[in-house]
């Protein structure tokens, strides 16, 4: 599997726009060079194999020849006065395949410059003769898969002024190695080591380095510790990046910096950044990437209006706000911006296009003094702030600009007409803006990325807009509602996207699929859910090769039919919310998500599917399949990380068959036809979360040999055979994370279990995940689960990790509530309600502050209502009817709201909103009740509750705009269940990484 990552990897590189031409190219000589020099070129470049050219704008080298003279071959540069060969360039040639130690290279001994950057040298270390040319002053092997450990025989390179290792991830420098590079390469100018694994080494290593040094690039290398502050301070430093080591530290110099520098990386380090100090020193720089960095309390934006001579400035990632600094805008060179993931608030200015002044209509409305716009800006990004108003003019008419950014944020109005065809990528994903596609995207020739999603532009895209973009790699119009596609079944040969590799129409009113995909054999991601594409895939469609092929989201369409998909590679594959009908396809072979949940499926489930070898994901909920569950779907278990069978007619036991080292997160039979006992071989799966048998007809006692899975948040087995009591824990700690647990409708008995509520440690924080809303799952799956809350049975499709409830109800526990009850302080729901309990009413309810319902109908129980009830001020709903209750009913706050329903049955309780007085106050005037009344909710199960939906500070599950409920939109039933739509996976392009998505 590595090696097809590597050359997945590898392969990619080809469509990278990557500009080969380096200071290690060379021009030919004159002289013949030596015949057994010519002789080991030939034998060393013909040992690849080779696979076009590895960088788009490198231009294919002349052929070697044998009986030519070599000084004149493309990359060849030999010594004008011997013709030995003294430099070679390979770089981009798209050569794949190991270097051996005894590889005809290293009998080139006079060798001065070698460059073999951009190739796939997989699977090879770098030899150790690499060292033994004596003469070498620039080595370069960028980005050519070399792995292992750094021979420290390089530093036998003592003439060596130009050394590039950069994008080898799995290439290893360890502190030996660093130690004698840098005591032995006294004449290094250049350090290039991005990317290489350095996470054992220690900084000091890099203490001695040349004086001589100009450039030190350490991007992303692992360096951990404290960064040598002689560096800072180096006299002929132009260059120093050591960003995107997370855990590197240093105190910056406040005086005394190296005077020539003039690009500085710091990006995601853990260096304190004192920005006006910073930028007090550093008089000559030009590049300053300050990403995701921790600014002292004085550092503002405000501070860079003295850097005027920037040409490129990141300062993305900083929860920086206030005014966007437009001044920034005012430097004449500017050629790169990047202030995204900030919290800057206002109007991007409207200004004339001549770049000179401001207009006279924003020059009175915007206190910052822009005087002009950089005519060679050519990357701005301003995506996540809080931007709003249109996007001006002068942005659509920079000649220059081939990357501009600005999603994520509050712009409105229509795009209009780019002036240019220099734009490369074009992202205004996430924003409220309207119109029509602008039809000047049809000549921006060079776009690469095109990403407008959610948003609401409206009309019918043109047929013929993607004509001409030949160069289109990446597609996102999804969540635009209002457009309208056209059948694009016009003439393939003059409609052909050859380099797309993904296609995001998601919600955009498609009726059937795009006829040029008919051209897309390079397409790795197809997403077209949410659209009204009915039928079946078709037959042209099918016929297509897609090899690489492996995201593909057809979900919430109205497809009847899925036949074989013959896409081999294919590792992605949702097909939910369809009108799929017949037997389950079974996906290819190397498919880890598989989702085909609420359709007409019917049969059985294939043994086939056990032969996914990578499948984490396996959702075939709400269908039609009946038999047994495959017992090999246990043996899955070791890589399967989410099943859901629920809602089918399966019948059978549940296999046995979960093994040691289990990954299981969730799993869902919920709704099936299951008999037999729960097997115990669940106890392997430690990671579990998430365990729903409910509405079988499983028995056996409680178990409570699950009591031991550190991970357990939901255990829901309502609606079974189970039977006995509860039992003691046999753990200190038993449950430690359960949240939700429901054993209603089964045939538990005896006490309620003290020692087990006193220990759900979950369920006793009251304060926890407050810090935002956080669900159940991850981004492939999440989870859903059906409750009765505020006595209705609601589908939760996604659970908020602070949801928490117990429901106990229609069993024959006996006994007192558990004064342990008024200890689970983050409980949103308690339903005891339909046992034999007896006792009074515990005080120590009271505590429950964040409960929004409690029912404890239909019991035994005796006494007056606690007083302390009365502060619970997010209690919704309360049934305490058919008891024995007596005494006045608690007035004020929340009990103001309750009617009658919610004590009927309690022959001695009085006041309030009952009709009989209590005591001395018969005659008194009842009062209002303060809420509204609504209808009973039916539903087609014929269970009705009467609901009090509005009152005084009414809780926050209904405070919060029922998070946790789904609804429909125009049915005569309350609730429906709808399931959001798999929009992860969604993935941002990373601006300092391969544009594009993940999935």
């Amino acid at each position: 599997m590595e090696r097809v990552l590597l050359l997945l990897i590898y392969f990619l590189l080809l469509s990278q726009p990557i500009n080969c031409s380096s200071s290690l190219s060379f021009n030919s000589s004159t002289p013949l060079c030596h015949l057994h020099q010519s002789s080991a070129l030939l034998h060393f470049r013909n040992s690849f194999s080779v696979y076009g050219r590895s960088c788009v704008d490198d231009s294919p080298k002349n052929l070697w020849k044998m009986g030519t003279d070599c000084c004149g071959w493309d990359g060849v540069t030999c010594d004008p006065m011997t013709g030995h060969v003294i430099g070679v360039d390979l770089s981009c040639s798209g050569l794949y395949g190991p270097i051996h130690p005894n590889t005809t290279l290293f009998s080139l001994r006079h060798l001065q410059r070698l460059n073999l950057a951009y190739n796939g040298f997989y699977p090879s270390e770098i030899s150790s003769k690499f060292g033994g040319f004596a003469n070498m002053t620039h080595l370069n092997l960028t980005y050519s898969f070399f792995a292992g450990n750094f021979p420290s025989e390089i530093s036998h390179l003592s003439k060596l002024v130009s050394l590039d290792l950069s994008l080898n991830v799995r290439l290893i420098m360890k502190t030996p190695s660093l130690k004698r590079l840098v005591q032995n390469l006294t004449h290094l100018t250049e350090l290039v080591l991005d990317g290489v694994t350095m996470s054992s080494v220690s900084p000091n290593s890099l203490m001695n380095l040349s004086s001589s040094l100009t450039s030190l690039r350490l991007y992303h290398c692992g360096l951990k510790g404290r960064f040598p502050d002689n560096i800072f301070h180096l006299p002929n430093l132009q260059l120093l990046d050591v960003s995107y080591n997370y855990n590197l530290n240093a105190s910056l110099p406040t005086y005394n910096w190296s005077t020539h520098l003039k690009s500085l990386g710091l990006s995601r380090t853990k260096f304190p950044i004192d920005l006006p100090n910073l930028i007090s020193n550093l008089k000559s720089l030009k590049e300053l990437h300050l990403s995701n960095c921790s600014f002292m309390d004085s550092s503002n934006p405000t501070f860079l209006s003295n850097l005027t001579q920037i040409t490129s400035l990141d300062l993305s990632y900083n929860n920086f706000g206030g005014q966007f600094p437009w001044f920034l805008l005012n430097n004449a060179g500017l050629t790169s911006l990047d202030l995204s993931g900030n919290n800057f608030i206002g109007q991007l200015p409207n200004l004339s296009t001549n770049w000179t002044q401001v207009s006279s209509s924003n020059s009175s409305s915007n206190s910052e003094s822009v005087s002009q716009i950089p005519s060679k800006l050519v990357y701005l990004s301003l995506s996540q702030n809080l931007l709003n108003g249109t996007i001006p003019s002068w942005l659509y008419d920079i000649p220059s600009l081939q990357d501009l950014s600005l999603d994520n944020n509050q712009l409105i109005g229509q795009i209009d007409e780019f002036q240019h065809d220099s734009l490369r990528y074009l992202v205004l994903s996430n924003n409220n803006l309207r119109g029509h596609l602008p039809i000047s995207i049809a000549k921006l020739v060079s776009l690469l990325y095109l990403g407008i999603s959610f948003n609401n532009l409206s009309g019918s895209v043109e047929q013929n807009i993607f004509t001409k973009l030949k160069s289109l790699e990446h597609v996102d119009l999804s969540h635009n509602p209002l457009l309208s596609f056209h059948t694009y079944s016009y003439n393939i040969v003059d409609y052909t996207l050859p380099n797309l590799l993904s296609l995001f129409l998601s919600s955009c009113n498609i009726s059937e699929f795009p006829y040029f995909l008919k051209s897309t054999e390079n397409l790795n991601s197809l997403d077209l859910s949410n659209n009204q594409i009915n039928g079946s895939i078709p037959t042209w469609l099918l016929e297509v090769k897609m090899d690489s092929l492996y995201y593909l989201n057809l979900s919430y369409n109205s497809l009847a039919r899925i036949g074989h998909l013959p896409w081999k590679n294919l590792q992605f594959l949702d097909l939910r919310s369809n009108l799929l009908e017949g037997p389950l396809p079974v996906p290819p072979l190397y498919t880890y998500f598989f989702s085909v949940s609420r359709n007409n499926l019917t049969g059985e489930i294939p043994l086939l599917i056990c032969n996914l070898s990578s499948l984490q994901y396996l959702d075939l909920s709400y269908n039609h399949l009946s038999n047994m569950i495959p017992p090999c779907l246990g043996n899955l278990s070791n890589h399967l990380i989410d099943l859901d069978l629920q809602s089918n007619n399966l019948h059978g036991t549940i296999p046995s068959t979960f093994a040691k080292g289990c990954y299981l997160r969730s799993l869902k039979l919920n709704g099936n036809q299951l008999e037999g006992s729960l097997p115990q071989s669940l106890v392997h799966c430690k990671k579990l979360e998430v365990l729903d048998f409910g509405n079988n007809k499983i028995n056996g006692t409680f178990p409570l040999w699950l009591e031991n899975l550190p991970k357990l948040q939901v255990l829901i087995l309502r609606s079974n055979n189970f039977h006995g009591a509860i039992g003691n824990p046999k753990y200190k700690f038993p449950f430690p994370n359960l949240r939700i647990i429901d054993l209603s409708h089964n045939e538990f008995h005896g006490l309620l279990p003290t020692n087990f509520f006193k220990y759900l440690k979950a369920m006793k924080n009251s304060n926890a995940d407050k810090g935002g809303l956080k669900y159940m799952g991850d981004r492939y799956y999440q989870d859903s689960v059906i409750v009765a809350m505020k006595g209705i049975f609601i589908e939760l499709v996604k659970i908020q990790s602070l949801f928490t409830t117990i429901d106990f109800s229609n069993n024959d526990f006996k006994g007192e509530i558990p004064k342990a009850i008024g200890e689970l302080q983050s409980l949103k729901g308690l339903n005891f309600s339909h046992n034999n309990l007896t006792g009074h009413m515990r005080p120590s309810l009271g505590k429950l502050t964040n409960l929004e319902w409690l029912d404890l109908s239909s019991n035994k129980l005796i006494g007056e209502i606690p007083i302390q009830l009365a502060d619970l001020t997010s209690l919704a709903v309360l049934n305490l009817s058919e008891n024995h209750l007596f005494g006045q009913i608690p007035q004020g706050k929340q009990f103001n709201t309750f009617t009658n329903d919610s004590y009927n049955g309690n022959l001695g309780l009085c006041g309030f909103p009952m009709t009989k007085a209590c005591g001395n106050d018969e005659g008194q005037q009842l009062l209002p009740s303060s809420t509204t009344q609504e209808d009973d909710f039916k539903f087609e199960n014929g269970f009705n509750w009467k609901v009090v939906l509005l009152g005084y500070s009414c809780g926050f599950m209904f405070g919060l705009g029922l998070g946790y409920l789904v609804f429909s939109s125009g049915k005569p039933k309350w609730l429906v269940n709808i399931v959001y739509g798999e929009q992860n996976y969604k993935v941002r392009r990373s601006k300092k990484n391969a544009h594009g998505r993940t999935h």
